[in-house]
């Protein structure tokens, strides 16, 4: 899995300024392989929907994944006639490929996707964008799924889609009800964070991207939509099926052992009062308590348990300190990852040895507590024994969690060595691409990126410039204040 480095945690999410009109707000891509006799009628159709209905600048980029017969023709054709189209040629296929050269170079701050069949009807365009323009969420999706959608195709595909989503259900916890609809949309600042941990090319760069987005807790609103099947699609089912579910089982591990930095994805609150700053109360400290009490209260039956096993064949001082350590070692790794926060490998050993630390004072605190029962009582019941390891491990348990948020887990000093970097000044959207060029410019010829046009020079620059992008709604009957090449 990737592991490049990212941005960090992601500001709040915050509604797109409204004012004056220039970058796109929207940029739709259409990914397009030998799609010579389809991708003129349905660019046109979804310029005359958009241009009619949709209130913000848009764009339409063709991503072209290495087609082999006139497609790159006709999109250059339909970039020279419509001035909102511009169109991408990348020299290998892959539509996960595709969607992250675009999306990784484009400067508008709502990027969506959706087949060249338009089998999904465009009048769900607008709800599937309204949500990342308002801030509420951060990807969005159409479902065919849905009670409410309206679905025509054949039995095969039918059972086909509905057993994979069963399956990411069942293997990855997938809450979203549809992987696979070709109707998707992000916002860019999530993109630019997110696009760099998904490792498919492919099909299965949907259910990557959307299983990471739902995992480090991002907002995935879904669409119902009306969705006919296109016959004469050239997808084939079973080599797809197979490298989904080589994807499956590939991203499943990733989650498993923790090698994704998921952290880097984590949103704050936006504007609810429950996220204000409450004097003298330490940040997070309500969340914390409830989820070291939560942890405690399983590990002290863990415990127990323990205990209990262990004194079948062994003396009360050994049982105790074989049924602490193993739950002690359990209780570091679930407070680590639940209570505090804390993901991925790095730190987890030092972690591990200052929580040992934290159970050689447990250990010292119910060892003494027996002890005491020992010298009170010359045959103590085993009742009793519990009774008083639940009452030394309660003032354990209270010691544990302050060491644990001062000294184990503790929280990120002014010098920036912190387990969790707090938000800086929130960043503004961009509007103006990494080098300037003007709105429109072939991405190819102004990126250089790896999967653009042959022939470019200027390397692809994820440092996006600070300057506001001021959106501002137009209407079909009104002079266009865009700019044209």
């Amino acid at each position: 899995m990737r592991t490049d480095s990212s941005p960090g945690t992601l500001p709040a999410r915050e509604h797109l300024p409204a004012a004056a009109a220039g970058t796109p707000v929207l940029d739709v891509v259409v990914p397009v392989y030998n799609e010579e006799k389809d991708l003129q009628p349905c660019v046109r159709r979804l310029h005359e929907h958009l241009a009619r209905t949709f209130p913000y600048p848009f764009r339409i980029t063709i991503a072209d994944n290495a087609s082999t017969d006139t497609t790159p023709q006709v999109a250059a054709r339909l970039e020279t006639e419509i001035p909102e189209v511009t169109h991408v040629r990348l020299e290998q296929k892959g539509r996960g490929r595709a969607l992250r050269a675009v999306w990784s170079a484009s400067d508008a701050p709502v990027l969506a996707y959706m087949d060249v069949d338009l089998s999904t009807d465009l009048n769900a365009l607008l709800p599937l964008v309204a949500p990342l323009i308002s801030g509420h969420s951060d990807l969005a999706i159409g479902s065919r799924l849905s009670r409410s959608s309206r679905v025509v195709r054949g039995a095969k595909r039918e059972f086909i889609s509905r057993s994979y989503n069963l399956i990411l259900r069942g293997s990855l916890q997938a809450r979203f009800s549809d992987a696979q609809c070709g109707f998707k949309a992000i916002r860019k600042d999530v993109a630019q964070v997110l696009l760099p941990l998904v490792e498919d090319t492919g099909w299965f760069f949907d259910t990557e991207m959307l299983v990471l987005a739902e995992r480090a807790g991002l907002r995935i609103h879904e669409v119902p939509v009306d969705w006919v099947d296109d016959p004469d699609s050239t997808v084939h089912i079973v080599r797809t099926a197979t490298d989904d579910l080589k994807g499956v089982w590939r991203v499943g591990r990733a989650l498993a052992t923790g090698s994704l930095p998921l952290d880097r994805l984590a949103r704050p609150f936006g504007d609810d009062p429950r996220d204000r700053e409450i004097k003298d109360v330490p940040t997070g400290l309500a969340r914390q308590l409830v989820g070291f009490c939560v942890v405690g209260a399983l590990s002290t039956l863990f415990y127990l348990l323990l205990y209990s096993l262990f004194r079948s064949f062994a003396g009360p001082q050994t049982a105790n300190a074989l049924a602490l350590l193993v739950s002690a070692v359990a209780n570091t790794a679930a407070n680590r990852r639940l209570t505090f926060g804390v993901r991925g490998r790095g730190g987890a050993v030092r972690h591990q040895a200052q929580g040992l630390v934290v159970f050689g004072i447990g250990l010292a605190l119910t060892s003494g507590s027996l002890a005491a029962l020992d010298a009170a009582t010359a045959d103590p019941a085993h009742s009793t024994e519990l009774a008083v390891l639940v009452a030394a491990n309660l003032a354990a348990t209270v010691l544990r969690f302050l060491l644990f948020r001062a000294w184990v887990f503790p929280e990120r000093r002014e010098d920036g060595d912190r387990r969790h970097p707090e938000p800086g000044p929130r960043p503004t959207v961009v509007a103006q691409n990494p080098h300037g060029t003007p709105h429109g410019t072939p991405y190819g010829t102004a990126y250089g990126s790896p999967y653009g046009s042959p022939g470019t020079s200027a390397p692809y620059d994820p440092a996006w410039r600070d300057s506001t992008l001021h959106l501002q709604p137009v209407r079909p009957h009104d002079s266009d204040p865009r700019e044209t090449r």
